[in-house]
C-alpha cells in the first residue's frame, strides 16, 4: 500500500497531499481499488461516466472510432496515469471506449464525492488540482489538432516527436505507440509514415527502432515542423 501511496502524490491530481491527509480524503470519497484483465473495457463509448480513475499498475488506452469505423487512438497511460477527470464532470455520454492494454490495477473514485467539498484542505487542493489536470488536458488536445492542421506528413512526424522528446526531458525516448498505432495517431497511412520516417532516418534527421527514437538534429526537425 506504501508504494501506491507514494504513486498516487506523485500524480497531478494528489499533489501536494501528505500520506495522513490522502488516506484520509481516500476514505472519506470512497475510492475503490479494482483489477482488470488484459482487454477489459473500463470505459465504453456511448455509456455515462462517473469516476475518475488512477492507473497503479498496468496500461490502459483510450480509443475514438473515426466515421469509417477504423480506431483513432487517443492516448495511452501507465502508472500514475489519470482517465474520466474530465468526462466524469460531463452529462454527455463518453466518446471514447478506454480497455486495458495489459493486466491492470485503477483506483476508482465516485466524481461527485471527488467535487464534493469537505470543509478539509485536502479536499480544496485536490479540487484545485482537477481543475489544473483539465486545463493541462484541454491544451494538450488544442496541441494535437493544432499537429493535424499541419499539411505535410514530415511536419506532422517532426512536430510529433519534437513534443514527445520535451516531455521526455531528452532527445533518445520511447513513444507509447507502435508503427500502426503512429499512423493512426497522426491520421496517414501506415505505410508512407514507415517510409517517411526512413527516409528522416538516413538523412541524419532521427534514429529510430521500432518505438525508441533519438532525435539528432532537433533544430531541422523544428524548421520542418512549421
Amino acid at each position: 500500500m506504501q508504494n501506491d501511496v507514494t504513486l498516487l502524490q506523485s500524480t497531478a491530481l494528489f499533489s501536494g497531499l501528505s500520506e495522513e491527509d490522502l488516506n484520509g480524503l481516500l476514505a472519506r470519497i470512497g475510492a475503490a481499488r479494482r483489477s482488470y484483465n488484459r482487454g477489459a473495457v473500463l470505459v465504453q463509448a456511448g455509456a455515462p461516466s462517473h469516476s475518475v480513475g488512477v492507473i497503479l499498475s498496468g496500461r490502459i488506452e483510450a480509443v475514438r472510432r473515426a466515421p469509417d469505423g477504423s480506431p483513432l487512438p487517443i492516448t495511452r497511460m501507465g502508472p500514475g496515469g489519470i482517465f474520466g477527470d474530465v468526462l466524469g464532470g460531463s452529462s454527455l455520454y463518453s466518446p471514447v471506449t478506454v480497455t486495458a492494454v495489459t493486466p491492470c490495477e485503477v483506483l476508482l473514485i465516485p466524481y461527485e464525492r471527488l467535487l464534493c467539498p469537505d470543509g478539509t484542505a485536502a479536499g480544496q487542493q485536490v479540487l484545485q488540482n482537477l481543475v489544473r489536470t483539465i486545463s493541462d488536458k484541454y491544451f494538450l488536445l488544442a496541441r494535437r489538432v493544432d499537429l493535424l492542421l499541419l499539411r505535410s506528413l514530415r511536419a506532422k512526424v517532426s512536430a510529433y516527436l519534437l513534443s514527445e522528446a520535451d516531455r521526455a526531458g531528452q532527445l533518445t525516448f520511447r513513444i507509447p505507440f507502435t508503427r500502426a498505432q503512429l499512423a493512426d495517431y497522426l491520421n496517414c497511412d501506415r505505410s508512407a509514415l514507415s517510409r517517411e520516417l526512413g527516409r528522416m532516418q538516413r538523412e541524419g534527421l532521427l534514429d529510430t527502432y521500432r518505438s525508441s527514437f533519438k532525435l539528432r538534429d532537433p533544430d531541422a526537425l523544428r524548421r520542418l515542423s512549421q
